[in-house]
């Protein structure tokens, strides 16, 4: 009997039993909802770069590893027209010898719902493509010369589309996005010699979002929101979080996620740039595997119209 011991099949086999999550998904979406909803491109009305990146379990051989780099903005930024917001998105997921690249173009219609455009709802599609890979140099077996091994990469391409909705004021948001509306027709297996190999397929997914913002002075103020997310398969994940504001520029805060996962974090939120760190506690079975480690950046480029506007907090 051939034997392969490399620890990302282990991994891999606790992710897909487990109903884990199938698609990236960041402590920190919160500073950047176009990761689960495609509405929400052009949503700070200036163009605006974020990056982060997640190592799960540290210490952990073959534990997961994601990023994703997205640009997003208005596609004109005249006060007159500001209805159209564009982004672009590349992530990138790793798991033991698996991998998957991504890159999603999103486009926004952002019906106003006042007079001066400070509620506004927004219908977002995003289209893209998937490049699943399998790296079998990375395998370690015990019998040498195991024909059913593969020695080198493979990959298959895949397209996919996602679906939102995104509604904002001042002081509330609510969002609502289907993604992988096309996982259904992925076929994403290899065969080498003979042998077939499958990697993880992902399904489709259904996010609800929502939050508000409390202010107890001009200093402090206190966000709440929470994410529901659901296969419509397995049990449903629901995310809680809250952050303290202290004087526009720092976030302190936590969450906890129903799959017994909680999170720290702490973010500087200046005008054009924020930092953000997130320290993830797993207390399931695998708490054993480790902490995780997210840092994320975002950097605004403001076009001088929205100085006056009120901060955004959403």
């Amino acid at each position: 009997m051939r034997k392969i011991t490399y620890i990302g099949l282990l991994l891999l086999g606790l992710r897909m039993s487990g109903a884990a999550q199938q698609n990236i998904q960041f402590s920190q979406y919160i500073f950047n909802e176009l990761s689960v909803n495609p509405a929400y491109a052009g949503n700070k009305e200036d163009w605006y770069v974020n990056a982060v990146y997640r190592q799960q379990w540290a210490g952990f051989p073959g534990a997961p590893r994601t990023g994703s780099f997205s640009v997003d903005g208005l596609f004109r930024g005249d006060d007159n027209d500001r209805r159209v917001g564009i982004g672009l998105q590349a992530s990138m997921d790793a798991l033991g010898p698996q991998g998957a690249f991504s890159l999603y173009g999103s486009y926004a219609y952002r019906i106003p719902m006042d007079y001066d455009g400070t509620s506004r709802l927004c219908l977002g599609i995003g289209l893209g493509v998937t490049q699943y890979r399998i790296d079998g140099a990375t395998f370690e077996y015990a019998d040498e010369n195991d024909p059913a091994i593969p020695v080198a990469a493979a990959a298959s391409i895949a397209p996919d589309a996602r679906f939102g909705l995104y509604y904002y004021s001042s002081g509330f948001y609510l969002g609502l996005s289907v993604m992988d509306l096309l996982s259904s027709y992925s076929n994403m297996s290899y065969s080498w010699k003979g042998y077939k190999f499958e990697t993880i397929k992902k399904t489709q997914h259904v996010y609800l979002s929502g939050g508000t913002i409390f202010a107890f002075s001009e200093n402090f103020k206190m966000k709440p929101s929470l994410m529901v997310k659901t296969d419509l398969k397995g049990p449903i994940s629901i995310d809680f979080n809250s952050f303290l504001i202290v004087a526009e520029k720092f976030w302190v805060g936590g969450s906890y996620r129903t799959t017994n996962n909680a999170s720290i974090m702490a973010v500087f939120n200046g005008p054009t740039f924020r930092l953000g760190y997130a320290y993830d506690m797993n207390m399931s079975n695998l708490a054993g595997a480790g902490p995780s480690h997210e840092i994320s950046l975002g950097i605004l480029f403001p076009s001088g119209r929205n100085d006056d506007a009120d901060p955004r907090y959403f």
